[in-house]
């Protein structure tokens, strides 16, 4: 007999209370991949209100040079 079990909804981090700021390399990183990219929600687990502020974050940092465009 087969068990099918449901997979866990992410929890979005940033709803939880924890912010993500441009200016904080190692947190901004996070959400994106090896090439620069950023990553989808199915990914992160951001709830779309906050992937759009993720977006932003990432694209100010880029802007700043804290972050590559490409690596």
């Amino acid at each position: 007999m087969a068990e099918f079990y449901r997979k866990k909804k992410k929890v979005c981090q940033m709803c939880a209370g924890k912010d993500v700021d441009y200016k904080e390399v190692m947190h901004v990183s996070r959400y994106i991949n090896e090439k620069g990219k950023i990553l989808p929600r199915r990914m992160t687990g951001a709830c779309a209100k906050h992937q759009r502020h993720i977006a932003n974050q990432i694209k100010r940092a880029r802007l700043m040079a804290l972050i590559p465009f490409v690596k």
